[in-house]
């Protein structure tokens, strides 16, 4: 995790010093607005950012270091597979979730192999997607929750 300071004019608008900070990738502008907002609603996340396609997410990510990105599968210049395999060597312990209409095209083992953390289809609730995110940032309290200890 990066560790930044946060003030009232910063460009995540981060709502304190413990918000997680999470770039947003999709080629729909809908889309990326209504992930956007989702995430802002929660007080332990911060949307950092936003990029339309593969190639993008990298050059933001490679900018703002967020500490999630949340993005499809299927866009214009990279796909998400493809952009999962950079960040994935550029930030190894940065989770990336592919959010996407088409996960069933993708098998779990490819995207895994690919740097993705984990699949959620859009056809999924909004708060499976937020649970998920939870997850891969706070391994600790997971496996307080299932008795499994270091």
């Amino acid at each position: 995790m990066s560790l930044a300071i946060f003030s009232e004019d910063s460009p995540c608008g981060a709502q304190s010093a413990m918000a997680r900070s999470v770039l947003i990738v999709d080629d729909n502008p809908l889309i990326r607005e209504h992930l956007c907002e989702l995430f802002k609603r929660e007080a332990d996340f911060d949307v950092c950012g936003e990029a339309e396609n593969g190639q993008e997410a990298i050059e933001k990510a490679q900018q703002l270091h967020p500490d999630l990105i949340v993005m499809d599968l299927s866009m214009p210049v990279m796909n998400g597979l493809d952009a999962a395999r950079v960040l994935r060597r550029m930030m190894p312990k940065v989770p990336v979730i592919l959010f996407s209409a088409y996960g069933g095209q993708v098998g779990s083992e490819e995207a895994h192999s690919a740097g993705v953390s984990a699949l959620v289809s859009k056809s999924e609730a909004v708060a499976i997607l937020i649970a998920k995110a939870r997850s891969l940032l706070n391994p600790v309290s997971v496996r307080a929750n299932t008795g499994l200890t270091d």
